[in-house]
C-alpha cells in the first residue's frame, strides 16, 4: 500500500505538487485539508477521541472528522469519504469557510493546511471505525469552548484552532 499523498497548495489554495502525507508534516509545507463538525437538532456537536495508535495526537478529542482531499477530488466529496470512513454514515456537508493555520506537534510533525470547514447534520449514533476513533460524544458547543479554556490538553492543537473559527462563524452566521 502507497502512502497517501497530500495536495501542496499555495496561499491562494491553487495546487502545486503532490507529497507524500507524512513528508508534508516533517517539511511544515502548506496542503490542502478539511475539517467537518456534524451537529443535532440540539446544536451539539459529535466529537471523536482520535485512536491510541495514531502517529500523532491519540487519545485527543477533535471534531468530528478531518482529513486531506485526494487528487482530484473536491472539498465536499473528501469530506463525505472520511466522514463515512471514520465515523460510519453519510450525509449532506456544506462548506462555511477556510483558512490557514500551522500548529507544530511535539513529536517533529507540523500541520501546516489550509482547511476547508464543513458543516452537516445528523441525529444518531455514528458506527465508528476502531482504527481511527476510539470513542465519540455530543456537547453543546458552550460546553466545548468552557471544557477547551479548563482542559485544553484533551483536545486537538487543530481543533483548538478550528473551534475558535468555527465558533465565531456561527455567532456570525447563526447556522
Amino acid at each position: 500500500m502507497t502512502e497517501e499523498q497530500v495536495i501542496l497548495v499555495n496561499e491562494k489554495d491553487e495546487p502545486i505538487g503532490l507529497m507524500p502525507k507524512l513528508q508534508a508534516h516533517e517539511e511544515a509545507l502548506l496542503h490542502r485539508a478539511f475539517s467537518v463538525f456534524i451537529l443535532n437538532d440540539k446544536n451539539e456537536i459529535m466529537l471523536q477521541q482520535r485512536a491510541a495508535d495514531k502517529y500523532h495526537s491519540p487519545l485527543l478529542w477533535t471534531n468530528t472528522c478531518c482529513s486531506h482531499q485526494r487528487n482530484g477530488e473536491s472539498n465536499i466529496n473528501a469530506g463525505k469519504r472520511r466522514l463515512f470512513e471514520e465515523m460510519g454514515f453519510s450525509v449532506e456537508l456544506k462548506e462555511l469557510f477556510s483558512f490557514i493555520y500551522k500548529a507544530p506537534f511535539d513529536n517533529g510533525l507540523t500541520e501546516h493546511e489550509f482547511d476547508h470547514v464543513m458543516v452537516g447534520y445528523f441525529n444518531e449514533d455514528p458506527a465508528i471505525n476502531k482504527e481511527e476513533v476510539e470513542s465519540w460524544k455530543w456537547m453543546s458547543i458552550e460546553a466545548i469552548k468552557q471544557d477547551m479554556q479548563q482542559h485544553p490538553e484533551v483536545y486537538t492543537e487543530w481543533f483548538k484552532i478550528i473551534f475558535d473559527k468555527f465558533y465565531h462563524h456561527i455567532e456570525a452566521q447563526k447556522i
